[in-house]
């Protein structure tokens, strides 16, 4: 369906008081052009974190040009970058990662050793990985939001410390040479998933 007729039945809501913002999920920036033009769009969700930065190229700036802020999920990339998963840690059935690209094998491999690189980053500030991660995506932009889950309170502790650390140019120059935008490898979902992602496309 038309994303058009979508966000224009949605606005149609919006007029008659049942909802109040239309906010959309993983598009890609073109889609977002076309839903805005029908009715203001408050919010994208998708993915966005220091190994997940494709949204950079074209979908961040159109959220900025169009004043659509950014929910970005995926922050700690499904525990990946929490600094406590092992190539050797099993998952349960119906477990995400017990199918992601990025936990698979070699690629698990690889980005493991981001990980790491990452941590002797974060140990120079005094600090952890989880947070460092966080941090760096709150340096992003005031209109980027990042969504984080935790488990356990220890955990949720954790990263909340992301909070209390301040980053420099030069902590970020740092950052990204630990983790280049092109290194991490595996997709970010499946590949039957990810050629329904609209948010791939652009």
């Amino acid at each position: 369906m038309p994303i058009e007729d979508t966000v224009g039945a949605i606005a149609e809501m919006v007029e008659a008081g049942y909802v109040r913002h239309i906010g959309l999920s993983e598009v890609g920036s073109e889609t977002l052009k076309r839903a805005a033009a029908v009715h203001p769009i408050a919010d994208l969700q998708i993915e966005y974190s220091i190994m997940s930065r494709g949204i950079e190229a074209s979908v961040l700036p159109a959220c900025r040009e169009l004043g659509i802020g950014v929910t970005a999920y995926g922050v700690l990339v499904r525990g990946l970058m929490s600094g406590h998963w092992s190539k050797d840690r099993a998952t349960k059935p119906g477990d995400f990662r017990g199918f992601s690209p990025r936990f698979q094998g070699e690629n698990l491999e690889r980005n493991l050793a981001l990980v790491e690189a990452l941590r002797a980053v974060a140990e120079e500030k005094g600090t952890t990985v989880a947070p460092l991660a966080i941090a760096w995506t709150l340096t992003r932009g005031e209109d980027i939001v990042p969504l984080v889950g935790a488990r356990t309170r220890e955990r949720l502790s954790e990263s909340l410390g992301a909070l209390e650390i301040e980053l420099s140019a030069a902590d970020l120059t740092h950052i990204e040479s630990a983790i280049p935008a092109d290194a991490p490898v595996g997709d970010r979902y499946p590949s039957f998933a990810m050629a329904t992602l609209d948010s791939e496309r652009g």
